[in-house]
């Protein structure tokens, strides 16, 4: 034919005559060696290559390609241009026979073809990607859509376009901002006016707390139409534009709303801006709307009364409040004292509800005294509005220090303390009319409670007659009055004393309160903390307080010594990687006593969280347990072991180790931190140590611990009479010091004092201090210094010695019936399964040396808390005993999860194989530790 193969390399114009010529003579010819089918292949290239001059030609035409690419990351870039140009017919041409999916993601922002369609005004490329299936509410990364940059922009054709394809004007970006507040901010106001039938929610708030309200009212008068339309929406929900600033605490948008004379308004709940204001805790902005409405100022003090409002919040806004000026702060305190004191005469009457008086007296009074100590009358100048000892009130009580106020403020106060001191001379004249003399009482110098006054008290109970019906009418009511009367009285005395009028009070009416106490112990719990931070006074009340259930006691010692603190509403905050205590385990003492002395106090109290090097997981509860057994190793040479066996006391050759003082310091504060967060130690006292703690004498008794023998020495000596055995015994003992016999002198001059029949009793006390007290007293000393960091000694005396060690060590015995009642049961297991009934057949017949081993490997701690199991702390607070199935394995053993107080126990086929395992894991590794 003339031409060759070759040909095909030539250019397309000569491709193209090549092909044609080839086509011609295939026709032409009748040569058998051309095939049939090569003509078609020929004419079928022929047609592929006109498509392709078509393509070319329309593509160079109209200077752009003429079609997609398949992929969709290279058909977006190409589709891009012709959008932000709205050339829609174009786009659409493209779009026409392609699969690309319009709704594909592209760039680091992920934004489809319909944001860059309402981020530019292409409304008819917008128009067209919306027929073809975009989404109207897909989210980029920043979570704006379509509408938001629409709004943002002011394109107002590809707005209305896009809310007719359903856009939803409600939807946040990851700012909190929707397309109403683009357009508040940017004063968009016709366009505002188109979405209000659109809109359900204004009150949408944005990551600062704003709604669109807010940003349209800080722009001022660049967008007072904005402020307009937007009102007229919040209308619309029957709420004001300032109910909405009030609501979130927007002290500039409600000024600028005020100031243009917006109305004070309810919703149509009745709910005001005062009260969102309160609820809030908005200081500043209450303080805006008291300035525009003065008659706000008593509504707000009449709020101290409602208890549906947080005290917390009442106390932050009328802390701001009084202290715009020395006249409102007096204002403030007057308008508090007098809501008071109608509060206390309503409580003091006998026709009004105790229960709901006494909470808002006192609730009153909380928060007058924290506005009281924010001013120039604050603690520290001597001044005290409270009880004057007088018959008649006072006009005038309080006068600021340093002439600060220049001014003198009335203490209506006053009226109910001279009610409430009126009250006490009656029923103390009830007393006296039935048979006993209320002046008989004791005198703080003259008391001795441990044994004059019980019965005392005892006898005028049972003589009272007709005075009980009185007594039992007004004891709670009276009480509660003398605890915001003691209150309203701290409040003005320097931290750490007591104010000399309560206590001159306390002392006037003794009799009286005694018999309160004696007729209703619980008074004290609820109402007479004072004896708590008054040592003068405790003492006078001490035996009635010991005398109340240890139960009641414990719980009266937390709720005191966790007050104030930031989880005691029980919510735990989340461990921090910084708080936790990275101990070595082979030098667990010298580690964790490093690692505490870094720490703060106010850390350690929200929590204890170790971690030991090497080791998975956390450790809560077992960190004490095994702090404690540290503190008892005989390498520091810290305690030394009892006569018993089973307890422990200070050595007093502690000096040995030159950080000794130090260490017990320290131990001091591993004890101290179980007690505060109810964890128990593995370690039992002497009772004379406990006493130490305690602050309680130590008796002959007590020697026992260390010496029996001499113990008994000291007690014949007391048994028998002395006089002529000849024993020249004088006031001075001979103790080895450093391996030299020293004569030490029990009391100056001992050593040329003979002990007598008369004075043996002396010496047998004097002697029991020295071997028990005196010897070990630096490092008694140093225990208490870090025991009481976090136990105040006022808090615990609550105790005596047996009842210390129960709180420290928990019970002795363990329970299985009050174990099996207080345990839960999770992942598939119930008390009816067969492996959770092996289980308990086995913990029954288990020795108690194995039951304190098992509950050591699930909960950390080999004692049970005081009140039982129900009482079990983890390590996020209370928190029971708990099984949890897991599928069985050959060779698995039980596992645990302490800071849980989770057993994990496999499904075992028998309860032979249920014991066998659970043995071995309680034996082998009650020291492990894994993820909870």
């Amino acid at each position: 034919m003339g031409v060759g193969i070759s040909n095909f390399h030539l250019d397309g114009r000569q491709k193209r005559w090549w092909l044609v010529r080839v086509i011609k003579q295939c026709r032409d010819s009748v040569s058998p060696f051309i095939p049939v089918y090569w003509t078609h292949i020929m004419e079928r290239a022929m047609e592929q290559l006109n498509v392709q001059l078509s393509r070319l030609t329309r593509s160079l035409r109209r200077a752009r390609t003429v079609e997609l690419p398949e992929d969709n990351e290279t058909a977006v870039y190409t589709l891009m241009p012709m959008v932000m140009a709205d050339q829609h017919r174009s786009v659409s041409e493209l779009l026409l026979n392609s699969k690309f999916d319009v709704n594909y993601a592209f760039g680091r922002v992920k934004r489809s073809l319909l944001h860059i369609a309402a981020n530019c005004g292409s409304v008819e490329c917008l128009i067209l990607l919306l027929k073809r299936g975009a989404n109207p509410n897909y989210q980029d990364i920043s979570g704006c859509t379509p509408l938001h940059l629409a709004a943002r922009n002011g394109q107002k054709k590809c707005m209305g376009r896009l809310l007719e394809y359903n856009a939803d004007v409600n939807i946040c970006n990851n700012e909190g901002l929707t397309a109403i507040h683009w357009l508040a901010v940017n004063g968009r106001t016709e366009l505002l006016h188109d979405l209000v039938q659109h809109v359900t929610n204004v009150d949408v708030e944005d990551a600062m707390g704003q709604t669109a309200l807010h940003v349209a009212c800080q722009n001022g008068h660049k967008t007072v139409r904005a402020v307009s339309v937007l009102t007229s929406i919040a209308q619309r929900l029957r709420a004001t534009p300032l109910y909405f600033a009030c609501s979130h605490g927007q002290r500039d948008t409600a000024q600028i709303l005020l100031s243009r004379a917006a109305k004070y308004l309810p919703d149509r709940n009745g709910v005001t801006p005062l009260d969102l204001c309160v609820q809030g805790g908005y200081g500043e902005t209450c303080e805006i709307l008291i300035q525009h409405h003065n008659r706000l100022f008593q509504t707000l003090i009449q709020m101290t009364q409602n208890d549906d409002l947080k005290e917390s919040m009442l106390r932050q806004v009328l802390e701001h409040v009084s202290q715009q000026s020395d006249s409102q702060y007096q204002r403030t305190l007057t308008s508090l004292a007098e809501v008071a004191t109608t509060n206390g005469h309503k409580l003091l009457s006998l026709s009004s509800s105790f229960e709901a008086q006494m909470k808002s007296l006192l609730r009153i009074v909380r928060i007058f005294c924290h506005v009281f100590r924010l001013g120039p009358s604050s603690p520290g100048n001597g001044n005290d509005m409270g009880y004057n000892g007088n018959k008649t009130p006072r006009s005038q009580v309080c006068v600021w220090g340093g002439c600060l106020c220049g001014g003198v403020i009335v203490i209506p106060m006053e009226l109910l303390w001279h009610s409430l001191d009126e009250w006490l001379v009656l029923i103390s004249s009830e007393l006296d009319r039935n048979g006993r003399n209320p002046s008989s009482a004791s005198s703080p110098s003259t008391a001795d409670p441990d044994a004059a006054d019980p019965p005392v008290v005892m006898e005028t109970t049972e003589a009272y007659g007709d005075g009980e019906d009185v007594i039992s009418m007004t004891s709670n009511r009276l009480s509660a009055v003398i605890q915001a009367f003691y209150m309203s009285c701290s409040c003005q005395m320097p931290p750490g004393m007591t104010s000399p009028r309560f206590i001159e009070f306390v002392c006037k009416h003794d009799e009286v309160l005694k018999c309160f106490v004696t007729r209703n112990p619980k008074i004290i719990f609820n109402h007479f903390h004072f004896l708590l931070e008054c040592p003068e006074l405790m003492s006078r009340f001490m035996f009635i307080i010991k005398g109340q259930p240890f139960k009641e006691r414990c719980e009266w010692f937390y709720e005191h010594l966790l007050a104030g603190r930031p989880d005691n509403e029980m919510v735990h905050r989340p461990v921090n990687e910084n708080d936790i205590l990275l101990i070595h385990r082979d030098s667990v003492f010298r580690s964790s006593c490093e690692m505490v002395s870094k720490s703060t106090n106010e850390k350690l109290k929200q929590g204890i969280a170790v971690r030991f090097h090497g080791e998975e997981g956390m450790v809560t509860g077992q960190s004490v347990v095994l702090l404690s057994n540290e503190i008892i190793n005989p390498d520091y040479g810290l305690f030394t072991q009892s006569a018993d066996g089973t307890t422990f006391q200070p050595n007093s050759n502690s000096s040995v180790n030159p950080d000794h003082l130090n260490y017990f310091c320290f131990a001091g504060q591993v004890l101290g931190l179980a007690l505060y967060h109810r964890q128990l130690v593995n370690i039992y006292f002497t009772r004379s140590f406990y006493k130490h703690i305690l602050g309680i004498p130590v008796n002959y008794q007590d020697v026992a611990s260390i010496d029996p023998e001499y113990a008994k020495n000291l007690q014949w000596i007391l048994d028998n009479d002395i006089s002529d055995l000849g024993l020249e015994l004088t006031f001075s003992v001979e103790t080895d010091v450093f391996g030299a016999m020293a004569e030490v002198p029990l009391k100056p001059g001992g050593t040329g004092i003979l002990v007598t029949q008369d004075n043996k009793a002396e010496y047998v006390q004097l002697v029991t201090e020295l071997r028990m007290t005196r010897a070990i007293q630096p490092q008694i000393n140093a225990f208490l210094q870090g025991f009481h960091t976090y136990i105040p000694p006022s808090l615990i005396q609550l105790f005596d010695e047996y009842e210390l060690e129960l709180l420290l060590s928990g019970l002795p015995e363990i329970d299985v019936q009050d174990w099996k009642k207080n345990t839960e049961y999770t992942s598939g297991y119930d008390l009816q399964e067969p492996a959770v009934q092996w289980f308990w057949n086995v913990v029954e017949n288990l020795t108690q040396e194995d039951r304190v081993l098992l509950l050591q490997f699930v909960t950390g701690s080999s004692r049970v808390p005081h009140g039982g199991f129900a009482y079990l702390m983890g390590g996020s607070g209370l928190q029971k005993f708990t099984i949890a199935a897991v599928p069985f394995t050959s060779h698995l053993l039980p596992t645990s999860s302490t800071c849980i107080n989770m057993l994990k126990l496999p499904e075992y086929p028998s309860q032979e194989v249920l014991k066998d395992r659970l043995l071995v894991a309680c034996h082998c590794g009650s020291y492990g530790y894994t993820m909870a």
